[in-house]
């Protein structure tokens, strides 16, 4: 089979096509035969050298999302068979023709979704599900201010929202790419121009003075100051990613008298355990939601995969919205 390679860490121009053996899936693992996978920002820094494969993944292949189609199952599966279209999230290794992945960390593809459209649910979504619902405990008619809203993960997160009567407040640094945010259910969009970025003040006003309930920090760093200033009383901020930076200065102050709850979360190194149970209440929650077209996934362009230095070097520009999708020929 082929696999897209990491040759050496540097930028995209290091990946390139090579063969590899076929894997063989274990007693309960599934064999995929992979038709599509989607780009994430862990890819592009493993790509760099800053973000090394967990054990158990082949270091020189980056990929954490595919659909696909089930070429053999091992002896102990019993919820998928040969035939069935699949998705899901993997520690690594997606950029390969085949995976093998455990049944239980699979999904069924929601009905009407094809294999570009399905590689490019299962980050985006499982990121935001665990994020805002299990972890935020995202309420009814909350209001929860989204950063980069239209980022992959941006917008499943937006779309989520509109699905449970919430009201959203999302943040970027692109007109263009803030505009298609009503798309999504957005109520208001605020431009950060600047640095550090100036939005507290414009999300009190869009609140009445209150601040929002929940925020979903996709991108940290001189964000997180901000953030806390724009929060409700007991206001919970999930930071979920750094694109902006590892380091940031806050007031303590804020977060003692406002008593604000922050909370980091990676979905990449958890157990296998926490990788199933989260499977499993996307799957109950959220797969009827895709069957009934309420939530919708955003792919921005799909590339053949011996075009995927050109769709990295795309990401790395930030200009995409949502998610761009590598597909096998």
């Amino acid at each position: 089979m082929q696999v897209l390679r990491i040759t050496r860490p540097g930028g995209p121009e290091v990946l390139e096509l090579a063969e590899r053996p076929a894997p063989t899936p274990g007693a309960s693992e599934l064999l995929v035969r992979v038709h599509a996978t989607a780009l994430n920002r862990a890819d592009l820094l493993q790509i760099q050298g800053h973000y090394p494969a967990p054990p158990g993944t082949p270091a020189d292949v980056a990929g954490l999302e595919y659909a696909g189609e089930v070429l053999a199952v091992g002896p102990l599966v019993r919820r998928f068979q040969v035939g069935d279209r699949v998705m899901g999230l993997v520690g690594g290794g997606a950029f390969s023709e085949q995976l093998v992945t455990h049944e239980r960390e699979a999904l069924h593809m929601p009905r009407g979704l094809d294999f570009v459209q399905a590689a490019a649910l299962p980050e985006a979504y499982l990121t935001a599900f665990d994020a805002l619902v299990l972890q935020g405990g995202l309420r009814m008619g909350e209001t929860v201010l989204i950063h980069a809203v239209a980022s992959g993960v941006g917008s499943a997160a937006a779309q989520l929202c509109r699905a449970m009567g919430v009201q959203v407040i999302g943040t970027g640094r692109q007109a263009a790419k803030l505009a298609r945010a009503a798309e999504w259910g957005v109520a208001k969009t605020l431009l950060c121009e600047g640095t550090p970025p100036r939005f507290a003040e414009a999300v009190k006003e869009a609140t009445g003075g209150r601040g929002v309930d929940l925020a979903l920090d996709l991108v940290g760093g001189d964000y997180l100051p901000e953030t806390l200033q724009a929060m409700a009383l007991q206001g919970r901020v999930l930071l979920v990613g750094l694109v902006a930076g590892r380091q940031a200065q806050a007031d303590l102050g804020t977060i003692l008298t406002r008593r604000l709850r922050l909370t980091g979360t990676v979905l990449r190194s958890r157990p296998p355990e926490e990788k199933m149970a989260l499977t499993q209440a996307v799957e109950r929650s959220l797969l009827p939601l895709f069957d009934r077209q309420v939530l919708t996934p955003v792919v921005d362009g799909v590339s053949s995969m011996k075009d995927a230095r050109a769709a990295f070097t795309r990401m790395a520009g930030n200009d995409s919205v949502g998610k761009l999708v590598l597909r096998w020929d």
